[in-house]
């Protein structure tokens, strides 16, 4: 009874949390006021506007900013930018503003002035002199929001920086020194990383977190929340097997190996198995003399039956580079963990990248729970609003367009089959662009793109595309997808961070109505993606402060979302003679493949961050440790209590700082070690986990068991191993010779993101053929 009122109390808890519109009475008084304040600080010089900026800071004093603080904020904002942009904040811009100081994630549409609505509250934060890092989806979009917005911070007196992946040691920490800096969530983690390795306090780079707003919210805060972001040092280089590469190339699916329903696993049959073994030379690929081939081969699998060229990746300048997914761009520093990158490379018979062992690695939940105040904007955060309650104690406002949308969404257009879905697709934008209407076309991945465009210029309609062969040019070709006559086929849209002006960037008013007139912008979707997120994001470009558009979806019941997520879909009628269904149902199937795919997601997220947060909880410890370590002199403390002599003996020759200096620098190489000897100790724990499964125990509480108990004795080890170092170790006015006490710290070091779980441990892999060997035993029981 207990339990079930629980239940009922957390149902209603989040049905009373639920993102709704801003109710707009709580701001008719405010906005009434700025307007009034407005007026009088439009007459004051730049200088005085400045000086009033400054007032506001000294005022506040560090404190939270009430209502009258607000009010003179918004109207300093509002003319800062009319000034420096030629841009007035619409009322809902500062309302977004004033909801993100408020801790917030507001929902505000694309065209609707995120950016700006966003720099007015960093302003806000920094003026109640906390420091604020922007985090944004990537460095183009950083670097362009930060520069775009330097002459809005200059008036209000913020100074505004950057980083990006180019960055300097010095221009990183000036960056940082900044009232507000702009970076991508990557490039900021990675500077955590960074600094995590530091051994004396100037080489550090960053500042006390304080308060994060975050662009593009729900792709940071969900999208990227599966990708941990890693530090590596170098070891012997770890290559993938030519020989093994060639032999899996030539087995096939059905008869060589198979693959689980999702698509994520793939083994060997017995028969694969026996053609791989006599290749190999008659060995028994599953004794443990040959686990080093059995793992390469699994690998090497891995990489010819799940991942696809143009689709995974692509090959750029001899490298391998990963497509996120999530916005059909190449991931940069992106890659898979050593074994399947050198399987993936040995596949495409490329030079194998330098690998290496983990030092240390965030996640995304670590990077931003070290913030004191979070918040962010985006244009679909109530489809994830019980996400980020649940992963970040986020709540969501919906702000109110500036004006209403008008734009057209027709109901999905579903046929047999991907070959007659794109039949119709083409043919549609033919009869569409010969009416001179613009025309965006949202593809699955690079070869859909590539594919799409060649049958379009086969139909005599000339097309740009933008996906991760040529997302350098992104800014320009999406600025001009609105433009009359253009069509524009691109990859996955968000975060793409250019408006789509009706008569195309350069165009004037008249332009902008020759559009209107015919329809404005008409958006046309390959499919659905694994998100409807992602779909509200491709429809969003259109229809932009209350611009005429059209949106519509073409999709088949081939396609890989059905096939993957829901495998059973049937037509609900006889396809007409094009191959289209014309019903309810067939929609019905399609909406439900992605609700499974949007389930499997959150699921892979929920437990992502059940095995993270343990970790998360131990490396705060040993942070903190370190951080007294490299800033206090707690190590010469330490060694001098456990080696009173020792001290003593090398006090007589040298100044006490050397030895301070000394007995730091060896603390932190055991910790520092020590430290990664964990994570790789719990990454094999996490590799085998799986196995509990099939004893009936529970995996996350044996992780949990294995962890703790792993964890107990970790700095007693740490201390120990200093005092051995530190006891015979060469220590002169120089300071420690840890080489020649054979410690050596990596020759290099590297930042990347590991890919999404690509791999499932050889038991995970084994329990899947298990259930998959159950299933249909069943399904056999069934129909006899």
């Amino acid at each position: 009874m207990a339990a079930f009122l629980t239940r009922v109390k957390s149902g209603f808890q989040r049905l009373l949390e639920r993102p709704s519109t801003v109710d707009l009475k709580r701001y008719t008084e405010v906005l009434t006021s700025i307007k009034w304040r407005e007026e009088r600080v439009a007459k004051l010089d730049d200088a005085e506007l400045t000086a009033a900026a400054v007032a506001l800071r000294d005022k506040v004093g560090g404190k939270s900013m009430d209502s009258q603080a607000m009010v003179e904020l918004c109207a300093l904002g509002r003319e800062a930018a009319r000034r420096a942009l030629d841009q007035r904040p619409y009322d809902m811009q500062l309302v977004g503003a004033m909801e993100l100081l408020h801790g917030r994630v507001v929902e505000m549409g694309t065209g609707e002035g995120k950016t700006l609505a966003g720099a007015l509250a960093a302003a806000g934060y920094a003026l109640q002199g906390r420091a604020v890092h922007v985090m944004s989806v990537n460095d183009y979009l950083a670097r362009r929001d930060a520069e775009w917005m330097r002459p809005v911070y200059e008036l209000l007196g913020v100074s505004v920086g950057w980083v990006d992946q180019e960055s300097s040691s010095e221009q990183r920490r000036a960056a940082y020194r900044s009232d507000v800096t702009y970076g991508a969530v990557s490039e900021i983690g990675f500077d955590v990383l960074r600094d995590r390795l530091c051994v004396d306090p100037d080489e550090l780079v960053q500042r006390t977190p304080d308060v994060a707003l975050i662009d593009e919210a729900d792709s940071v805060l969900v999208d990227e929340a599966r990708v941990p972001l890693v530090m590596a040092g170098s070891t012997d280089d770890s290559q993938g097997d030519p020989e093994v590469a060639q032999i899996v190339r030539t087995l096939r699916a059905g008869q060589h190996y198979e693959r689980d329903e999702d698509n994520r696993n793939a083994w060997l049959t017995s028969r694969g198995a026996k053609v791989v073994e006599k290749a190999l030379g008659d060995i028994d690929l599953y004794s443990g003399d040959h686990s080093d081939r059995l793992a390469a081969v699994n690998a090497a699998l891995h990489a010819h039956a799940l991942l696809q060229r143009d689709v995974d990746y692509i090959v750029r300048d001899g490298k391998v580079h990963l497509i996120n997914t999530s916005r059909g761009r190449i991931a940069l520093l992106q890659r898979w963990p050593d074994g399947l990158q050198a399987a993936v490379e040995a596949k495409e018979r490329l030079k194998p990248t330098e690998s290496g062992e983990v030092l240390d690695s965030i996640s995304v939940q670590g990077l931003v729970g070290r913030y004191q105040r979070v918040c962010g904007m985006t244009g679909t955060a109530q489809a994830v609003a019980e996400q980020l309650r649940e992963f970040y104690e986020l709540k969501v406002s919906v702000i109110p367009p500036n004006k209403p949308c008008v734009r057209e969404d027709e109901p999905d257009r579903v046929y047999d089959t991907v070959e007659a879905k794109e039949s119709a697709l083409v043919k549609e934008i033919v009869a569409q662009h010969e009416t001179g209407r613009p025309i965006l076309v949202g593809t699955m991945d690079v070869a859909e793109s590539e594919r799409i465009a060649e049958k379009l210029t086969e139909a005599g309609v000339s097309s740009v595309v933008l996906n991760a062969k040529n997302d350098a040019e992104e800014a320009a070709i999406v600025a001009e997808a609105g433009a009359l006559n253009a069509v524009t086929v691109s990859t996955q849209m968000a975060g793409r961070g250019t408006d789509i002006r009706l008569g195309g960037a350069e165009g004037d008013d008249t332009d902008h109505d020759k559009v209107a007139d015919l329809g404005g912008l008409y958006v046309m979707g390959c499919g659905h993606y694994p998100s409807s997120r992602l779909d509200n994001q491709l429809r969003g470009r259109s229809g932009r402060q209350g611009d005429p558009g059209g949106s519509v979806v073409f999709a088949s019941l081939t396609d890989d979302l059905v096939t993957q997520y829901a495998p059973d879909a049937t037509a609900g009628t006889d396809a007409e003679d094009d191959g289209r269904h014309d019903d309810p149902t067939s929609r019905r199937f399609i909406e439900h493949a992605q609700r499974v795919a949007e389930g499997v997601n959150l699921d892979v997220h929920r437990n992502t961050w059940r095995y993270t947060r343990l970790i998360e909880h131990q490396r705060g410890i040993v942070l903190a440790y370190r951080d007294d370590v490299l800033n206090t002199p707690l190590a010469a403390t330490q060694l001098k209590e456990r080696l009173p002599e020792r001290w003593e003996e090398l006090a007589a020759d040298l100044d006490e700082d050397v030895l301070e200096v000394a007995a730091r620098h060896v603390l932190l190489f055991h910790l520092d070690s020590r430290w990664s000897q964990h994570l790789a100790y719990l990454s094999d724990v996490r590799e085998t986990i799986h196995l509990r499964a099939l004893a009936r125990e529970t995996p996350i509480d044996e992780f949990h068991r294995a962890a703790i108990s792993e964890f107990r004795g970790l700095l007693k080890d740490i201390g120990d191993l200093a005092e051995e170092t530190f006891s015979t170790a060469s220590v002169t006015a120089d300071g420690v010779d840890l080489e020649q006490a054979g410690l050596r710290r990596p020759t290099s070091t590297w930042t990347y993101m590991v890919h999404d779980n690509p791999f499932d441990s050889d038991a995970e892999q084994a329990l899947q053929r298990v259930r998959a060997s159950l299933k249909r035993v069943k399904a056999a029981k069934a129909k006899a």
